[in-house]
């Protein structure tokens, strides 16, 4: 086993009250984690980008703690992670991409968000003219009576773009290959210089169906770097908020699964109950999505007595019209004939990606920040984090199935233990440079804000990095060996975000 360097591991419940102490590392000592990561000691909770130097978050799961790495850079590159430890790769063709870094040793060199269309080259380090665009190089296939079909960008659906490259052999997948980054919005550019009102707002929009969930991953890095004390009550709407999110996604997800395997009815009688939520949310917070409520400090709005009322009849609601949902799908042999065995990805794959959520724990990863990395209110409340181990387009609709059951059980703990007070507290500049870093537990698994903020609290440097960042390789694992039809049922059983993965 690896040696690792002396790093700073901090735990939930430090990490989330204080600025975060980073370890500074050697060439040596980043080269060190690199083959730890490979080896399975530690897990890559993300890689990023910096002006002269590029950082490393860890996770250490057996003692539920956390570690940042700073490798300062004199020469503008840096040992490459993605030799030892695949989840890296793209990470690193990103930061280069943004920062012109040059990683050493490199498996893969070629650009990732950066196609070529850009105005500048490097946006975030020393930026230059693009030269011309170049083609783009998809990794060759070997083998008889091969072909390729590409799809997208552009989708027949309305969904976002992303390029999918099939190579096939007549209609089952030998490789599947993405492309992403059409929707790169330059959020890390649009960061740079904004105050933390513009932050919070940049990170709600970074990806829409999780606004809740990002929202609550920066004000958490905020209030950690600035020790700001936010009202308890704060937390516990937070709390419900998020919920709501996760409820409302999940529904829209189980009913647009059916769908693709032909089963329309779930598809209507789930958006029924999304609707719902959707609506319960803007009587109770004033938006459908609740976005822009949750900002450094605590929230803008409170709930009042309509609106809790108004989630209670939906909780209740649920309880009576979900399970007769579950039952359907449970007991339609055309559709389990589609979900069973379909795009399964095995325990050690997604446990050597650290992949969260529902991709995570439908394949036997028993990880969920909220419980394993607890923070308020979740801290507070009795959590069960539902598991299963087939790893099939069917475990990671039950894995949903659960968490909608487990949302309205959590919803119904926060209405009932809410505290009285204060939703917003002061936030105070910090007078000198300061870091922080926030971890939530969204409706696709684990998002991580890392904040860098100066004296004046504007931001020096905000790196966001989304759940599909690890999940997006697995569903090209996942589509190996299936036929190129069951495609749209594996992707929509990950459901992974373009826009939160191309920043």
């Amino acid at each position: 086993m690896t040696k690792l360097p002396k790093l700073a591991w901090t735990r939930p419940r430090e990490f989330r009250a204080a600025p975060f102490p980073v370890s500074s590392v050697t060439r040596s000592g980043w080269s060190s984690i690199a083959k730890a990561l490979g080896e399975g000691q530690v897990t890559l909770l993300s890689l990023w980008g910096e002006p002269k130097a590029v950082c490393m978050a860890l996770h250490d799961a057996q003692a539920h703690r956390v570690a940042v790495a700073r490798l300062v850079l004199s020469k503008g590159d840096f040992p490459s992670v993605g030799r030892h430890h695949a989840p890296a790769q793209r990470l690193e063709r990103t930061a280069a991409d943004l920062f012109g870094l040059t990683v050493d040793d490199a498996p893969d060199t070629r650009p990732w968000l950066d196609h070529g269309r850009w105005e500048m080259a490097h946006p975030l380090g020393t930026a230059a003219p693009h030269s011309d665009a170049t083609p783009y190089r998809f990794l060759p296939v070997e083998g008889e009576s091969l072909h390729q079909v590409p799809v997208g960008p552009v989708h027949a659906g309305i969904i976002e773009p992303g390029h999918f490259r099939f190579t096939a052999q007549g209609e089952t997948v030998v490789r599947l290959e993405e492309r992403l980054g059409y929707v790169h919005k330059g959020i890390d550019r649009l960061m740079l210089g904004a105050t933390l009102d513009r932050g919070a707002q940049l990170a709600g929009r970074t990806s829409g169906d999780s606004t809740v969930a990002y929202a609550m991953a920066f004000a958490q890095a905020a209030e950690a770097a600035l020790g700001t004390e936010v009202p308890p009550r704060a937390f516990w709407l937070r709390g419900v908020m998020a919920e709501l999110e996760r409820l409302a996604n999940h529904l829209g997800d189980i009913g647009a699964i059916c769908n693709d395997a032909a089963f329309a009815m779930m598809l209507a009688q789930t958006s029924v109950l999304r609707e719902k939520v959707l609506r319960a949310a803007a009587t109770a917070f004033g938006h459908r999505f609740m976005r822009d409520r949750i900002v450094p400090g605590g929230v803008t709005t409170d709930l009042n007595r309509d609106g809790e009322a108004r989630i209670r009849v939906l909780i209740e609601e649920i309880g009576e019209r979900f399970p007769l949902l579950v039952d359907l799908y449970d007991n339609t042999a055309s559709l389990l004939d589609r979900t069973v065995a379909t795009g399964r990805v095995g325990p050690e794959l997604v446990k050597r990606f650290g992949a969260g959520g529902y991709v995570g724990r439908a394949s036997s990863r028993d990880f969920d920040v909220r419980r394993d990395l607890r923070y308020s209110p979740y801290d507070m409340l009795n959590l069960e984090v539902p598991l299963r181990e087939d790893g099939d387009v069917n475990a990671r609709v039950w894995i949903r199935i659960r968490e909608v059951e487990k949302s309205c059980a959590l919803i119904s703990q926060l209405l009932s233990l809410m505290p009285q007070g204060d939703i917003l507290a002061p936030v105070h500049p910090a007078g000198s440079p300061v870091e922080g870093l926030g971890l939530v537990e969204g409706f696709r698994g684990d998002i991580l804000v890392w904040l860098s903020l100066e004296a004046d609290n504007s931001i020096r440097r905000c790196h966001m990095r989304d759940p599909s960042w690890f999940q997006w390789p697995l569903l090209e694992a996942a589509v190996e060996g299936n036929i190129i039809a069951d495609f749209p049922l594996c992707n929509k059983s990950f459901n992974c975000s373009y826009s939160g993965h191309d920043l």
